[in-house]
């Protein structure tokens, strides 16, 4: 009996990753309400958002794990490269200024975060 070998598509593990942060839309903050939160307070506002994107940067990468280890291919590849709570902000600026036409004002910061970490540390 022969059986068929089927190749994964890395596509598809991104895919689904995506599909899990818009099904979680509803609860994520988006790109307008993290401005109003930075603008919301002189003294914490900025210190708020930066919190924020940390801990969305270390769900992106442990979602992106978890997708693995259930068999996907990998969206993220770190490869031993360190990534520090610190560089959470500059990567999710330099994706917006990398596709400042793509991301609209409604568009889940997790969304953003996740496409900044996975063309930073792409698996290719």
């Amino acid at each position: 009996m022969m059986t068929r070998v089927h190749k994964r598509n890395p596509v598809w593990g991104l895919l689904a990753l995506l599909l899990m942060f818009w099904l979680s839309a509803s609860q994520a903050m988006t790109l307008r309400e993290l401005r109003a939160l930075e603008k919301s307070d002189k003294k914490q506002g900025d210190l708020y958002a930066r919190y924020y994107l940390v801990g969305v940067m270390e769900g992106a990468i442990e979602a992106s794990a978890q997708a693995e280890r259930d068999g996907h291919p990998p969206t993220i590849c770190l490869r031993g490269r360190r990534l520090e709570p610190r560089m959470a902000r500059d990567l999710f600026d330099g994706e917006l200024r990398r596709n400042k036409d793509l991301y609209e004002a409604d568009f889940p910061v997790q969304f953003v975060m996740t496409q900044a970490l996975v063309s930073a540390y792409s698996c290719e």
